[in-house]
């Protein structure tokens, strides 16, 4: 079991924001360091593969729907991707040893983590590495999403929509770290920390000039200045980015019976919840409460028997007559 976890995603071949994340102390001291997907597409995804392979045994990686869409153009097979230059040249990159790699990459992992129990890590969803769900999508979507993972997985951590929140989904916990080198909304190399049953979302700063120049000086990608000018100068607004991938999540556009589907499965996801057995409370807890429950009677018998005004010492009641008591608050 490990004791801590970061999570990066999304690094899209921007090795300086990569290095920037990998640096970050909280990062840095975590036992491992799981990278769901995308690790490809972009200025350098050779460079990229490369640093993380040298990480060994302490790194995780996942698959991408972008590093499974370059494996399939490196082999020859049409994802209706010939027309994007980047995808084009970046298939073009990876060797026969990238591509074992990227073919061996699994499309979802579950570790366990200390404080979470069984964590499940993917790309986009657990059934699909291009699906998208995002922090607002409405809850009978997630429920759906989620419905076929084990009962013990309380946690299920992704990425995709470069976007980093943590929402509660039916019981159980999502995360999104959001992205390493494309984020949307706001700059700099986002990453997240599972530690001591308690998540973290971070974020490396990073100095868009800086970045820019670091990346056009080591890529060899065609008309890579006026890529990174594009997408590392100025990240997508948040809103501009909910707004271009929320009608992907399903909202206002799903066929009547989809939705119909989406609600069967929530209302047998709430029948589930509902008959799960509720765990009797651990003995200390009994025996605590039953202890307060026996001082305040004790102190409830004293004060009534009283009927004279005056103010317990320490007590912090007050008695105001006959069988009459009021609480007062501190200080």
């Amino acid at each position: 079991m490990a004791r801590s976890v970061a999570v990066l995603s999304d690094v899209h071949g921007v090795l300086p924001a990569l290095d920037a994340a990998l640096a970050a102390p909280a990062v840095a001291a975590a036992d491992l360091v799981v990278v769901t997907g995308d690790h490809t597409w972009g200025p350098d995804p050779v460079g990229v593969l490369d640093r993380l392979v040298g990480l060994g045994d302490r790194a995780v990686l996942v698959r991408g729907n972008a590093d499974r869409e370059l494996l399939q153009m490196a082999w020859g097979e049409d994802v209706g991707l010939s027309g994007d230059p980047v995808s084009v040249w970046g298939a073009a990159q990876l060797t026969p040893a990238h591509l074992r790699l990227i073919e061996a990459m699994p499309e979802q992992v579950t570790l366990d983590v200390d404080g979470f129990g069984p964590v499940r890590f993917c790309h986009a969803t657990p059934r699909d590495d291009a699906e998208v769900v995002l922090v607002d999508t409405r809850d009978a979507r997630w429920r759906t999403v989620l419905r076929d993972l084990p009962d013990d997985v309380g946690t299920v951590v992704l990425g995709h929509t470069h976007m980093p929140f943590v929402r509660l989904v039916g019981g159980r916990t999502v995360v999104n770290s959001g992205s390493v080198g494309l984020p949307y909304g706001r700059s700099g190399a986002h990453w997240a920390v599972l530690a001591d049953g308690a998540v973290t979302l971070g974020r490396t700063p990073l100095d868009p000039e800086e970045l820019v120049a670091a990346v056009v000086a080591t890529s060899r990608m065609p008309d890579v200045e006026a890529w990174a000018e594009e997408n590392l100068r100025r990240p997508a607004p948040y809103a501009e980015a909910v707004a271009t991938f929320g009608p992907r999540d399903g909202r206002g556009r799903e066929s009547l019976r989809r939705r119909r589907a989406d609600r069967r499965a929530d209302r047998k996801e709430q029948l589930r919840m509902r008959d799960l057995p509720v765990p009797d409370p651990p003995p200390e807890q009994l025996q605590l409460r039953a202890h307060l429950e026996y001082v305040l009677d004790a102190r409830r018998l004293t004060y009534r028997h009283e009927d004279r005004h005056r103010e317990a010492v320490g007590g912090g009641i007050v008695s105001c007559g006959w069988g009459t008591t009021i609480e007062r608050g501190p200080g």
